[in-house]
């Protein structure tokens, strides 16, 4: 296995690890959207059933726009995998700072809860956190995608070239 290999390998799973964080928003959303104030508070407040997302997801996330950016580095002369890889790097580094932008800032509100009542309209901080999770996913969905195709275009590339050899 090639550094290179091994590089996309620890890319591709790490972006793994933080899309399926992602998609367990993006899976919830529709039901979620159907709690009503005290359950959706109870459960995403008070009993902050993802409170390892942060800690772990955050590794996840960091890792993976890290990662990404040394393999864009590494396949920098390859052509058309570059601009996938490039493509993916960007599209990670987009859903953290969509992240950042819209979600932290209601976890940051969400935090004031614990000690304040929750104001009247929480749906606005509810719909604001949901709806940015969801579109955190789909960048991700994106992201993840174009440094898979990244990995199918050289080795299409590679088969044709050894083909051509024989």
């Amino acid at each position: 296995m090639t550094l290179i290999q091994l590089w996309r390998f620890i890319t591709i799973m790490l972006a793994s690890f933080s899309l399926s964080l992602s998609m367990a928003h993006l899976l919830e959303l529709p039901r979620r959207m159907q709690f009503d104030q005290q359950l959706w508070v109870k459960v995403t407040v008070f009993e902050n059933v993802y409170r390892y997302f942060g800690s772990v997801g955050a590794a996840f996330e960091i890792g993976s726009i890290l990662a990404a950016i040394v393999l864009v580095f590494l396949v920098r002369k390859r052509g058309s995998t570059f601009y996938w890889t490039l493509g993916g790097a960007i599209l990670l580094v987009l859903a953290l700072v969509s992240w950042v932008i819209f979600v932290a800032p209601m976890n940051a509100e969400f935090a004031t809860w614990l000690t304040n009542p929750v104001p009247s309209n929480w749906m606005r901080y509810r719909n604001q956190w949901e709806y940015a999770h969801a579109v955190n996913a789909l960048v991700k969905i994106i992201g993840f995608s174009s440094l898979v195709i990244s990995v199918l275009v050289e080795t299409a590339k590679r088969k044709v070239a050894h083909s051509n050899h024989l």
